[in-house]
């Protein structure tokens, strides 16, 4: 039998946390809840993955994750998903009809640049260390954003503080370059 995510999928030295913290995102319905174990049964809303489950599945992606540093990333994975989703609502709130969008799906694409992050750094500015697009269900209306991830400026206060800059905006369909027209001109 297939082992499930939570399970000790790659050898540990030390023993991860199976605990998974659900996240403030409401999920749009595409799967039943006891096919998915990414949602949580009490309030439709995804659930992030517990250290194991992080570590297993950078493990699968081919990166080398360090045991001892789960105890600190899951949580940063998890907060800068909180940061994205608010500035994800800030762009919903131009499309006034629809009250509660969901996240329908995600989707990790760290070795594909966006246009976007390519331009700047043909103009001297840093790639993003990763890139997801994420598609939002606007009361039926499938709508995808483009996020990029970027390294922060340290503060020299707090060199040991990690920092960290999204790039969060509709993708450049018709309907998400009006968008990004009419926040750039304040309509």
């Amino acid at each position: 039998m297939p082992l499930t995510p939570e399970q000790h999928a790659h050898p540990t030295q030390q023993q991860l946390s199976t605990h998974r913290t659900v996240s403030s995102i409401p999920r749009a319905s595409r799967y039943q809840q006891s096919e998915c174990p990414t949602v949580d049964a009490q309030s439709d809303n995804w659930v992030y993955p517990s250290e194991q489950m992080f570590f297993n599945a950078m493990k699968r992606k081919q990166w080398a994750p360090r045991e001892q540093d789960m105890k600190t990333v899951v949580p940063i994975h998890n907060i800068v998903n909180e940061m994205c989703w608010s500035q994800i609502l800030e762009w919903e709130r131009m499309h006034e009809g629809c009250l509660q969008p969901k996240l329908l799906k995600f989707e990790g694409k760290a070795k594909q640049p966006s246009p976007k992050a390519r331009v700047r750094a043909m103009v001297g500015y840093q790639m993003p260390f990763d890139r997801h697009d994420w598609t939002v269900d606007r009361c039926g209306k499938q709508v995808r954003y483009v996020i990029d991830f970027y390294q922060g400026k340290r503060d020299p206060a707090n060199p040991e503080k990690p920092s960290f800059f999204v790039d969060v905006r509709p993708a450049l369909t018709v309907e998400g370059a009006w968008d990004r027209t009419r926040r750039f001109l304040g309509i």
